[in-house]
């Protein structure tokens, strides 16, 4: 049932009204027959009905992945079978990789179904009848007990001492207190003490309830929903998108400029177009799928030693981009434990007194045992001999107070903890270091003083009291009166060791830490205090909800705190950071993060998490907290940065070949290469590269998130492609002026020179420092080598008949080396000019 109304602001006779039912009797069995053929079974059904081919054939459609299918065509046509087959190869890896990540995300719905296969006792035609929660319908009362799952989400009716276990699904790490009553129309979620929510369930009590909504209209199932859609584009994603279009526009160009002129230069008609095809596909970067997949999968491997689990390999690139990291508070900047801080007496001092009487209170106590009490229960040593309990009061909702009798060393006392309000209102003495006196309006004042003062310190704070009992009577509710007031008892969920270091080093490598935290906005900044903020600027979940999504994309930025968040306001924050254009990281670990997990660029869960949240993630730490994503991080700046190097020389040295080749073919009698030529210097060019996943990172390119710039790309293409065309055109003039090369020795001199030159320029390009002072990596280096040699052996081998090649002079290579060691001093001149311009464009744009 859709009721999208604020059932929370019903009274009960209202919601039974509404929902055409009875307290008395419930539903009858016919209605409730009706209802479940109206509404459906109450369960999270997957809306998208995408089959697994067109799932498939999805992973096909980037830009990148288009024209890599038409370069394969192209090599097929020019009868190139193995560049073909390798071309195809990797397309299909790549897309295979893609789609099982993409198919592997419905788990997070099927593990949403595992969570609510459950029976409940529910009331139809005035019986209790027990039946399976896929049966519940809209205005089905249902009986709760411990140990239940609530069905559905659901208006109590009536409860007693009814705690609820939402952790999982507010992220409150305190079990809830639920009871009847009316709430305002703007209640947050988190505070709806009056709604059950399906998927909760119940620590201790007993509760009557009204169904309201069921299956996918629950807040769960809003969230199974959104699990659902497909993921948003990460910021790398788009990066390579826009990378592809930016290819094919230059491809596009290149190929109709350059075979339009050599048929207007009454060139054969076939070989200007199987020349300009052989040209588009030496301009595409035949090997990047291979190349990020290489340094994802090596990424990946190093992450997982540092015991960072990777699921979907895209996000290591998205780690290394990352600049905003959002986290819970509860588990990951705090140990996620109530420890207890301290008991004070009035005078705020330390008092052994009130830890005794607090422990006898929490220990000795036989109702349900909660994080409070068993925080205070272990911090002192359990005696010998326990005293006798006589009597207790068991907390309430309405009392908020916990009153235990004893029999101590002969003295009967009753103590009393809970709220400090609860625990003043029935106390007329207050315990000082000299006596017990009565208590003033000017003594009750600086008691809650003293409170507002432990609140903002970020304690959780109860008041403690007691009072003489005549021995052999036992208390009563109407004895919770005229008690002593004797102190506080404090609780905190401390630090995790070194957080306040980790988010420091965070904060160097360029990356925030924005805390998304249920609790409240005092608790919030006291956390703030600690973890280094001085002047923390906070945002509630009541302002937020007051907020434009406009206004909201202007703040979320500048916000270091969102307390008092409610867990559908989490994806809200993610999608608008991302919208102001940033990276953003998500960590969480309860069902409620999975739509916010789900929406980040990286979604970042723990090993202990429940099992939506690590599906809907992309990594999964098998430790919870900080401080192992920085080593995550600096390994998603190398592999981004590996990444980058191999688009940097691909696209400037295949763009400065195809600008050579496409400029001399204007002016000689022949093709410059031919076209199978081409594809054999594009194969030779590519394969070194295959080892940039292992090279060697300067810490310069680590220093700060990692992202696309297709402006810097185009610079960097067009100003080194140039650069190497200019020593290009030099070879040219040498092979025509000097030698006076025929086609074959044309041919074999400007590909091996272009080889060499390519591999050579690789040790330049791939740093921004100089070549010398950053040495590439072993596996580079043999590559390098390796593909040296091979192109130094071809002309002298019968490999040369099959390309078409010639035997070269001892005097050309002398020639070439001076060409390269002057392109090799160019490039480097050329590179210290193009990054300080670079810096200097930066710091403008900065101080603009």
């Amino acid at each position: 049932m859709a009721v999208r109304e604020a059932f929370w602001h019903w009274d009960t006779p209202l919601a039974l009204n509404k929902l055409g039912s009875s307290a008395a009797t419930g539903l009858s069995n016919k209605e409730a027959a009706s209802r479940l053929k109206k509404y459906g079974v109450n369960t999270l059904k997957a809306t998208n009905t995408t089959s697994v081919l067109v799932l498939f054939l999805s992973q096909f459609k980037s830009p990148i992945t288009l024209l890599l299918i038409g370069a394969a065509l192209l090599s097929a046509s020019l009868g190139d079978v193995a560049d073909t087959v390798i071309i195809l190869a990797i397309i299909l890896l790549s897309s295979l990789l893609g789609f099982f990540q993409e198919k592997g995300a419905t788990n997070a719905v099927s593990h949403l179904l595992k969570l609510v296969q459950l029976n409940c006792d529910v009331l139809r035609s005035g019986k209790l009848n027990k039946i399976s929660a896929k049966e519940v319908v809209p205005g089905d009362i249902v009986q709760l007990s411990a140990g239940d799952i609530i069905p559905g989400d659901s208006l109590l009716l009536s409860s007693e001492a009814l705690f609820v276990d939402e952790a999982a699904f507010t992220g409150e790490t305190f079990p809830v207190e639920k009871r009847c009553c009316v709430l305002p129309i703007h209640t947050t979620l988190a505070k709806r003490s009056n709604s059950l929510f399906m998927g909760a369930h119940v620590i201790s009590g007993k509760a009557a309830a009204l169904v309201i909504n069921t299956g996918m209209a629950t807040e769960f199932g809003k969230i199974s929903a959104d699990l659902q859609n497909r993921a948003p584009e990460t910021d790398f994603e788009r990066g390579i998108r826009k990378f592809g279009y930016l290819l094919m526009e230059l491809t596009l160009i290149l190929v109709i400029v350059i075979f339009g002129l050599n048929v207007w230069l009454h060139k054969p008609v076939l070989d200007s177009f199987m020349f300009s095809l052989a040209l588009a596909v030496g301009l595409t970067p035949q090997l990047l799928p291979a190349i990020i997949s290489v340094n994802l999968a090596a990424g990946a491997r190093k992450m997982a030693q540092k015991r960072v689990i990777v699921k979907r390999l895209s996000s290591i690139e998205n780690f290394g981009s990352m600049d905003i990291l959002c986290s819970d508070k509860t588990g990951t900047i705090t140990a996620g434990k109530v420890t207890l801080k301290e008991t004070i007496n009035c005078s705020g001092k330390h008092s052994a007194k009130v830890l005794h009487y607090a422990w006898l209170n929490a220990f000795l106590q036989q109702g349900y045992r909660n994080p409070i009490d068993e925080a205070i229960s272990s911090a002192c040593k359990k005696p010998e001999s326990l005293p006798k309990v006589q009597a207790e009061l068991p907390y309430d909702f309405i009392r908020k107070r916990l009153t235990i009798q004893v029999l101590q060393e002969g003295q009967c006392l009753a103590i009393t903890k809970g709220s400090l309000n609860a625990v003043l209102s029935i106390c007329t003495h207050v315990e000082t270091d000299e006596a017990i006196v009565n208590i003033t309006t000017e003594s009750r004042a600086s008691l809650l003083k003293q409170y507002q003062k432990l609140s903002e310190a970020g304690s959780r704070t109860l008041g403690l009291a007691y009072k003489p009992m005549p021995d052999g009577n036992l208390i009563t509710r109407d004895d919770e009166r005229n008690m002593i007031f004797m102190g506080f008892i404090t609780f905190f969920d401390p630090l995790k060791p070194g957080i306040a270091t980790t988010i420091s080093q965070l904060s160097q490598l360029g990356v925030m830490l924005k805390v998304i935290t249920g609790d409240n906005a005092l608790i919030a900044k006291s956390l703030a205090k600690q973890i280094g903020l001085s002047n923390p600027k906070i945002l509630t979940g009541e302002q937020m909800q007051q907020m434009s999504n406009a206004a909201l994309l202007h703040a979320a930025p500048l916000t270091d705190i969102f307390a008092e968040v409610e867990p559908n306001q989490k994806e809200r924050i993610i999608r608008l950071l991302k919208k102001a254009g940033h990276v953003v990281g998500f960590i969480g670990d309860g069902i409620n993060d999975a739509p916010a997990l789900h929406a980040a660029d990286v979604g970042i869960s723990v090993n202990t998490a429940v099992d939506v949240a690590k599906e809907a993630a992309d990594i999964v730490l098998l430790e919870q907290g900080l401080h192992v994503l920085v080593d995550g991080i600096l390994e998603g700046c190398k592999t981004f940065a590996n990444t980058m190097k191999y688009i940097f020389m691909a696209t400037s040295a295949n763009f400065g070949n195809m600008f050579s080749m496409a400029g001399a073919s204007l002016f000689l009698p022949f093709l410059p290469l031919l076209p199978k030529q081409v594809l054999l210097t594009n194969l030779l060019t590519d394969f070194p590269e295959m080892a940039i996943a292992t090279d060697k990172v300067d810490d310069v390119q680590i220093q700060s998130p990692q992202r696309w710039d297709m402006g810097f790309i185009r610079r960097f293409m067009i100003t080194f492609g140039l650069l190497s065309s200019i020593f290009d055109y030099l070879t040219f003039g040498i092979l025509l002026l000097i030698f006076h090369a025929n086609e074959q020795f044309f041919q074999t001199g400007w590909f091996t020179e272009s080889v060499i030159s390519a591999m050579l320029i690789v040790l330049v390009v791939r740093t921004p420092l100089a070549f010398f002072k950053s040495l590439p990596g072993k596996y580079l280096s043999m590559a390098t080598l390796f593909i040296l040699a091979i192109v130094l052996v071809i002309p002298v081998t019968p490999l040369m008949l099959w390309f078409d090649f010639t035997r070269l002079p001892f005097v050309f290579y002398v020639w070439t080396m001076a060409i390269i060691c002057g392109y090799i001093i160019s490039a480097e001149l050329i590179k210290k000019w193009f990054y300080r311009n670079l810096l200097h464009r930066l710091i403008k744009t900065k101080h603009a």
